[in-house]
Formats: C-alpha cells, structure tokens, sequence
C-alpha cells in the first residue's frame, strides 16, 4: 500500500522537477542578460569617458581637426555605430555616423547618462577642463543583436527541454514499472496462500532488479542526454553564427561559404537523428549497389570538414573493387563515424589511411569487399578494444560523444550482412575492417542521375505552374515549405490538419497535387489522408514527406511519393515536378 502511494506521487513530483527547471532556465537567462547588458553599458561609459577626456583640450583652444582625429578614432570599436562632440552651445564640433545611422542628436540628456532604447545604447559624458563644462561627447552604439541573444537562449532551451524530456520518459516508465508491480503483486499474493517463504524471495528479486533496471536506464540516459545536448548546441551555434554573419556581408565568396556551413550544420543535424533511429533500430535500410571507390571520393569534401586540419586523409581504393549492396547513407555515417572516432585517437595529429580490397569468401562464407580504416593514434587495451561497440560504451568524458558511433557502424554491418572487426594496441594505433557481401546487380545511379531536377537543369529557372494543397500542422515548418513552392511557381492553400483538407476537397476546391506530413495531431494521419484522398479523388496526386515515421514503410507499399525531412528547394522541385509530369503522361 505504502509503495503505491509513492507511485502515484511519482507524476506530480516528475511535474514539480520540470516546472523548476523552467523556472530556473527563465531566470539564469533573464539575468545573463542583465549582466550583459551592464557589461556592455560600463564598456560604452569607459569609451565615453575617454573619448571626452581625450577631446577637452581640442575644445578648450577649438581646434576641430584635432577633435574630428579623436572621433575617427572611435570608429575601430564595429559596435560604435555613430558618435559626435558637440561644444557648450549644443554645436557640433566633430561627428560620424556609420551609413544608415545618424548623428546622436543634441535632443538627448547632457548630464551623464547611459540608456537602452530602439535596438541602441546612448551613452553622454560631457567634456570638462579645470572644473569648466566645454561640452559633451556622446556615443550611439549597437544593442545586442537579436541573433546573439536566440543563440544564447536556444542552447538554454535545448538544455531544458532535454531535461523534461528525461522527465517526462522517466514518468513513462515509472507508469509502466507501476503496472507491472501490480500484476505482480497480485501474482505475489496468490503465491503468498502456499508458500510465504517464497513470496518474500520473489519480493526481494523484484526489488533487486527493479534497482538494476533503474540504475542503468539513468546511465544510459545520462549519457546520451548529455552527448546530443553537447552535439546538438555545437549544430544550433554553427547556424545562428551563419545567419548573423551572412547579414553583416556582402561578399559573395563569404555568402556562399556561409550559407554552405548552415547547410552542413542541418545535414549534420539530420544525420545524428538518423544515426539515434538506426540504433533503435526503427528506420529501415534503403539499400542500393553501390561503387565503393566512386562513393568514398564523394565523401572526401565531408571527411575533410570532420577533421582537423593536422590529420592527413590517404584513400587506396582501387577501381577493381566488386560492387556491394548497402544504405548509402548510412555507409557514410559509418565511415564518418569510424574517421572522427580515429581524430579523437589522435590530439596532436596523425594520418588516416582508409583502404580497401576484395576478399573471396569460403564454403558457406561469401566473397566480401573488406574496407580498412588505419589511423597513427594512441591505440586502446585490449579490455576497451572488446568493448567498442556496445551501445553507450564510450572513454571520453561526460558532453564528448554518446556512445552510440561505433554501435551504429556494428548494427549497419550486421544489417547489411556483413561484419567488423577491431585490431589495436596501446601506441600503436588502431585499425577497423569493414566487411560487406559482394552482389553483381548492375551499379544503382545516383540521387543526382535519377533526380528530374538533375536531369533537366532548367527545372528550377523554369517557372512551375499549378495548385497545391499543403498539409502541415507546424506553422513555422509551413511557413518555409510555403516560401519554397511559391519560389518554384506554384500558388498553394494551407490546411493544419488532415480533416481540414478533407473538408477543403470536399467543397468543390481544385488542386493540381496534396503535398502532406504523415505525422499529425487529430484522428487522421497523413497515410490514412492519402488513402482516402486516392479514394474519393482517384486523379489528385499525393506526396508525402516524413523525418520519421512506422508507416512509412507502409506508405511505400502502397504506392505513395515519399520526401524525406530535411529536404532542400532542388528535391522538393524534383519531387513536384516529377510527380506532375507522371501525372500529365496519364492523362495523355
């Protein structure tokens, strides 16, 4: 009885934790950002302070060149957006204003003043000499910038909003952990009319192994709360950087290296997620025959980016290599997991060589192309060496990784029926060797040879034409997707939720094409919209999109176009367009 009000106490304790942490977050941010602000404000008095001391004597015997030096000075500071030195009559004497800002105007306090307002800081010190007011020197500087300020804060929420999900799982299983000891209980006290000696020792057991269970789900969620937060941060500063940096430049080398470091943050984003799914095992293997030398020189640009500059890549893939049929995907995931694993082996630099070679299989064995990642690094004992791929198994500290690489290579080997194995010796290195089956199916074309968009390099200039049901319950998610297709030419109605879209068709509403997200609140989801749709309105097509999803499976079963999230503006052309002239060849 004790233990099962403790139960259900467990939920508003798990509420109470969360809305602390909530608290505690608002309040560590709200007075981070006082503290930066003071800081900024005692900062722009200083600069102010000196900039009147330096600019007494110039007033003093009027000499306004001298004046105007110590002014132009002030604008080494990128933060100063305008400044000024007017004379005791409120008359300028020196000034710049950086272009589109003004001249900090006159109208403001003389005395000394410092204040925040319209996305600037005013800063006035007036400007004495033996007692006497000469004048007053005055500063317009730059506020913080928003982009700062949301970077600053979206760590803190990530932080946070890992936290409650920690919470909100631990809840979860506690309810379940719940169910389980009632139906044992009640078991216990069937058991307790025979033998009560028994009882008391199945009692014990639970207990026992109820503490096991708890203790290693609290390891293992640690561990993997702390990695992806750590991970995830890195991937949120990456973005915000480039977004703000992209708003400060004209260049367009810088531009075009900028938004390419946005681009790669969401991909490196999209590929931890993949990585998270592959290990729980619910996102399927889309496998393809694939050239292994054509593949890995395609993945060079992004080894190149995952690595450190005093680590030398060396690639002995020869042409003759047998094709073999895997994931491409998540081939790459598992040779970029197996070069940052060999990076972190190697702090003060060292050379990667990544090889390979065909292996004839023997008796029931099959012929298998083996890829061998060497690096120079510190190497590992044998007790750490045989435990590299369990899941969460890791040697770095606490925020450096999730454990979760090498077992991902190890799953994807498994799953693509192949193996791998580890040689390595304390200073000597360490050496993976990849193996995966052999097939003679003919090499599948790339995404870029099959792409409509690829094929046909006019299909992003050309204008496209048509009406687009969009399915989204995500309004920001809306929003871009909105942006993205009317860029491409199409003019398009939102609907949040797959009843209303239903209801839309329903009245008599033309569409050339229903683009829907597969996951969404309500009692249809995207699959259940699409089969109704090809129902009712057999000619409308329907294409789906999904970061993650058991039906999608299903989906492709029955037929559906499906997009994968992230996608950029060239597949979703692709996609649409493709789809449309599939459409138009029908009906011809």
């Amino acid at each position: 009885m004790i233990a099962r009000l403790r139960h259900s106490r467990f939920p508003l304790l798990a509420l109470g934790s969360l809305l602390l942490l909530l608290i505690a977050g608002v309040a560590i941010g709200v007075l981070s950002e006082r503290a930066l602000k003071g800081q900024m404000a005692r900062e722009a008095g200083a600069q102010a302070d000196l900039l009147a001391s330096a600019v007494s004597g110039a007033l003093a015997f009027d000499d306004r060149a001298a004046a105007q030096d110590y002014v132009d000075a002030v604008q080494v500071n990128p933060n100063v957006m305008a400044a000024a030195v007017y004379d005791e009559n409120n008359r300028i004497v020196a000034s710049f204003a950086r272009p589109g800002e003004t001249i900090p105007p006159v109208a403001t306090p003389r005395g000394r003043t410092t204040r925040f307002q319209d996305g600037r800081l005013y800063v006035v010190r007036p400007v004495e000499e033996a007692g006497q007011t000469l004048g007053t020197a005055r500063l317009q500087l730059l506020d913080t910038p928003a982009s700062q300020t949301f970077s600053r804060f979206a760590g803190l929420v990530l932080v946070l909003g890992l936290a409650g999900l920690v919470v909100i799982v631990l809840a979860v299983a506690q309810g379940a952990l719940r169910r389980a000891n009632r139906e044992l209980a009640d078991r216990a006290e069937i058991l307790a009319e025979t033998n009560d000696l028994l009882h008391q020792q199945m009692a014990e057991r639970e207990k026992a192994e109820e503490a096991l269970r708890q203790s290693q789900k609290m390891e293992a969620i640690g561990r993997l709360t702390g990695g992806i937060a750590h991970d995830f941060n890195n991937l949120l500063m990456v973005a915000s950087s480039g977004v703000e940096l992209l708003d400060r430049t004209t260049d367009p080398a810088k531009r075009q290296a900028l938004t390419e470091g946005v681009r790669q943050a969401v991909e490196r984003g999209a590929a931890l997620t993949r990585q998270m799914l592959a290990f729980s095992r619910r996102a399927p293997l889309k496998t393809e025959v694939l050239h292994l030398p054509t593949r890995i020189e395609g993945l060079r640009f992004l080894l190149d980016r995952a690595l450190r500059e005093d680590i030398e890549v060396v690639l002995d893939l020869p042409d003759d290599l047998w094709r073999i049929e895997a994931d491409p995907g998540e081939l790459e995931l598992a040779l970029l997991n197996l070069a940052v694993n060999s990076r972190d082996a190697m702090p003060n630099g060292g050379r990667i060589i990544l090889s390979a070679h065909n292996m004839t299989g023997e008796g029931p064995t099959p012929d298998m192309v083996c890829l061998r990642i060497a690096d120079t690094g510190t190497g590992m004992a044998e007790a750490v060496a045989s435990r590299v791929f369990e899941p969460f198994f890791t040697t770095k500290e606490v925020g450096r990784g999730t454990g979760l690489g090498l077992s991902q290579v190890y799953g994807f080997a498994r799953s693509s029926g192949g193996e791998i194995s580890v040689e390595s010796a304390e200073g000597l290195g360490t050496t993976f060797t990849l193996c995966l089956p052999r097939t003679d199916k003919p090499a599948t074309a790339t995404a870029t040879d099959r792409s409509p968009a690829a094929a046909d390099p006019e299909r992003l200039t050309r204008r496209a034409e048509g009406r687009l049901l969009l399915v989204e319950d995500d309004d920001a998610v809306a929003a871009g997707v909105g942006h993205m297709v009317r860029d491409l030419g199409y003019t398009y109605v939102r609907a949040a939720q797959a009843a209303d879209a239903l209801r839309l068709l329903e009245q008599g509403e033309r569409f050339d094409l229903v683009f829907s997200d597969m996951v969404m609140p309500g009692e249809m989801d995207g699959l259940a919209l699409a089969k109704a749709i090809r129902e009712r309105h057999p000619g409308l097509p329907v294409v789906l999109t999904t970061g993650f999803s058991e039906a999608a499976a299903t989906a492709t079963t029955e037929r559906f176009r499906l997009l994968s999230k992230p996608y950029g503006i060239e597949a979703l052309a692709a996609v649409l367009g493709e789809t449309q002239d599939r459409v138009r060849a029908e009906t011809r």
